[in-house]
């Protein structure tokens, strides 16, 4: 196999969440660089990867052509898997694979857009299309501007955030909207921390409306994963585990249970995961290997007999 370019996290423990037995079919939902797909044809599954970057899918062929037949690459957003795989004959598969948010090789190009690390044109469109992240912080209001923000970047100055951004229009540079982020928090340049980290985080987001996809990407897996089948998802930050956390314990029948102030709801259906094992997170060793681990989080829970819910 062609060597990967960049390191995915958790893979160890990926791996060993996903028990892969030889001939078994995997779905790697972020196909990315195909860090997750190697380890998993190498473990002799069958794969179907999805990403809505054509770049991923681009870049993925020559991977295919080494896989002997045993590697499918969809160019297509994972929240339509189940509907892929249906129209290709392909559910109920064995397991299922995320990992959440932006790539490192996304990341890594500064012509996408994501990263003020180098600057680039002002995009962060995860599939090349649609409302780029320029066109929104020159056309959005202050308040939308703002309520982004603080809605997935938790920036508690958003106010103070978007009407800057609105003052410097026109931005078309990660650059430009970097300086414009930090000279409206007061940035000093031996913070720890730069302040624009939270901005570019929350418009990312938005604009690929990730989180929703998220949500909808794991009602997709519950619907497509055979009996014993295996999800296993890996986040970087607790928008995106919340989400997680909160759908396996609604799946597994887990929800806190009620008090005499707030009875607990009655549960309209049969769990459709058994109880997931315990959140898996990053090692000292692997964090200095692979920074991007350090705050990364893996869910893995098994799939039971039980229909999909209904939502």
């Amino acid at each position: 196999m062609t060597v990967a370019p960049h390191i995915p996290v958790l893979l160890d423990a990926v791996v060993a969440g996903l028990a892969i037995a030889p001939g078994e079919t995997h779905v790697d939902a972020t196909f990315g660089a195909g860090g997750y797909t190697r380890a998993m044809l190498a473990a002799g599954a069958e794969v179907i990867a999805f990403d809505r970057d054509p770049d991923a899918i681009t870049e993925g062929q020559p991977l295919v052509g080494d896989a002997d037949g045993r590697l499918t690459l969809i160019g297509a957003q994972f929240s339509a898997l189940d509907s892929e795989l249906e129209t290709r004959g392909r559910v109920p598969v064995d397991g299922v694979t995320m990992d959440i948010g932006v790539s490192s090789m996304q990341l890594d190009r500064a012509d996408r857009g994501f990263s003020f690390q180098a600057d680039g044109p002002l995009d962060m469109r995860m599939s090349q299309a649609g409302e780029s992240a320029a066109d929104f912080v020159n056309e959005a209001d202050e308040e939308a501007i703002a309520d982004v923000l603080y809605l997935y970047g938790d920036e508690p100055r958003s106010r103070r955030v978007a009407r800057a951004i609105v003052a410097a229009r026109p931005l078309t540079r990660t650059g430009e909207l970097a300086a414009v982020v930090r000279k409206a928090l007061g940035h000093k340049p031996h913070d720890k921390k730069d302040p624009a980290t939270r901005s570019f985080q929350a418009i990312r987001i938005h604009l690929n409306r990730e989180l929703d996809e998220l949500a909808d990407g794991l009602a997709a897996a519950e619907r497509v994963l055979k009996p014993g089948g295996r999800l296993a998802v890996v986040t970087f930050h607790s928008l995106e585990d919340r989400i997680v956390k909160r759908f396996l314990r609604e799946r597994s029948g887990s929800t806190p249970a009620g008090s005499r102030h707030r009875p607990a709801a009655a549960a309209a259906n049969d769990p459709t995961f058994e109880i997931p094992a315990r959140a898996v997170r990053a090692s000292d060793e692997e964090i200095a290997r692979n920074p991007r681990a350090r705050s990364a989080t893996l869910r893995v829970a098994r799939r039971t007999d039980a229909a999909a819910w209904r939502v």
